[in-house]
């Protein structure tokens, strides 16, 4: 058996241990879980525990061979070796690279079985983390699985003496390192055609990179752009949207329509009169909801981005839509719609709200918050402050951004306190 890592801890398997396990479920970063008997390390002899082990790559109900590589506190790590007995959800990867490149972690999983998962996920994290048991509806499927990316970033390390290496992502399970990747079947065509001579072009300009580099590739109108500050464009219904290439807009414009269609559903029901988009950014919801309400107002921390809404909204002929910029202890300072008449859209990043913005919210109070996060995990947490507020949770609907990977996107619908 190999040596183990200076650091390897040897409870409660060796390293590099072989063990048949069966698969319970999957983790929220799309690893499988087994249990395992274990002892406890100080009475070999004592009543056995059932151990968690991740292994990625497996599917529930599934037998496998796995290699254990870590064990951490309270779980352990291991590699899959070999499937014994395959799960009837498992689908051929439409990718050679998968299980090398860390991008995607459902690509052996059916479609349908990676919506019921995703569902499960939003389920489980309302029970665990917020003691909620509330319906969520099932998963809006993607229009499309693969060929749906509008966006990749590529990066690569410092060149060495003989060039540039890898081109690509990380490699899965890894945090440094790249896999080299020439073409990518999650992202766009335009994106796949135009690669191999972004990369070739690359590599021959490899005497001016001092350091690594991430490349950007944007699809934007039929063509590929790879300036971050040049101009972008993305079309929702018959709506169009400018923003710099390199900075933050859905990458999944194929179910941009039905994704801002359901929050639009959510906000004006009820008869609600007025919306505020709390994180307006180049103004996606403020724009595409406008026409459901008499007066629309967008608020964003940076100036910057509500410039960018301010010229999407001149130019789609939309007159009732405004955009502040504040700062960020003061959203709601500019805002003079009634709260019992207003529902907000609130679409933070990865980390979810600020405490200082959930105070204000709930001192705010709206009739209807619509909260959409790439982040059910800080959304939940979230969640729970507005519930202990007295917001009640009406509906939850995740949608599918993100084919092929772990990565969702859910839309939690709260009504205010009475």
């Amino acid at each position: 058996m190999p040596r183990p890592p200076k650091k390897f801890h040897a409870h409660p398997f060796a390293y590099h241990e072989e063990l048949v396990v069966d698969i319970e479920s999957l983790s929220n970063l799309g690893d499988g879980i087994a249990r395992v008997p274990v002892a406890p390390a100080d009475d070999p002899d004592g009543e056995k525990s059932n151990w968690v082990l991740f292994v990625p790559f497996c599917l529930p109900g599934e037998k496998v061979r796995a290699r254990v590589f870590r064990n951490d506190k309270n779980h352990s790590r291991a590699d899959l070796i070999e499937v014994i007995a395959a799960s009837p959800d498992r689908s051929e990867p439409i990718c050679p690279l998968f299980g090398e490149c860390g991008g995607c972690q459902y690509q052996h999983l059916s479609y349908p079985a990676q919506l019921a998962w995703k569902t499960q996920q939003v389920r489980e994290l309302l029970e665990h983390m917020a003691g909620i048991q509330h319906p969520v509806q099932p998963c809006h499927p993607s229009p499309k699985t693969s060929a749906y990316r509008s966006k990749i970033t590529p990066h690569f390390a410092k060149p060495r003496t003989e060039g540039i290496g890898a081109i690509g992502f990380l490699p899965n399970a890894r945090r440094s390192g790249q896999i080299d990747v020439p073409q990518c079947p999650i992202a766009m065509d335009e994106i796949n055609a135009a690669l191999p001579a972004i990369r070739e072009e690359t590599r021959g300009r490899a005497k001016s990179y001092k350091r690594g580099a991430t490349l950007l590739l944007r699809a934007t109108e039929g063509r590929v752009e790879t300036n971050p500050n040049a101009v972008a464009t993305e079309h929702c219904g018959d709506l169009s949207f400018d923003f710099l290439a390199g900075d933050f807009f859905q990458n999944n414009p194929f179910i941009l329509e039905a994704f801002t269609g359901h929050v639009a559903k959510e906000a004006a029901a009820e008869g609600i009169r007025f919306l505020v988009d709390a994180y307006c950014g180049s103004g996606l919801f403020a724009l595409t909801l406008a026409k459901h309400f008499e007066k629309v107002a967008g608020v964003e921390v940076s100036e910057t981005a509500a410039d960018w809404a301010r010229r999407n909204a001149r130019t789609n002929e939309i007159t009732n839509a405004t955009f502040l910029a504040a700062s960020a202890e003061a959203i709601f300072d500019g805002i003079d719609f009634p709260a019992a008449e207003t529902a907000i859209v609130i679409d933070p990043p990865r980390k979810g709200c600020s405490q200082e913005f959930i105070d204000q919210l709930i001192a705010f109070n709206p009739a209807r918050a619509i909260y959409v996060s790439c982040n059910p995990a800080t959304q939940v947490r979230d969640l729970a402050l507005l519930k202990e507020a007295g917001f009640t949770l009406d509906t939850v609907q995740p949608f599918d951004l993100f084919p092929h990977t772990r990565h969702l996107e859910c839309v939690m619908t709260l009504k205010g306190r009475a």
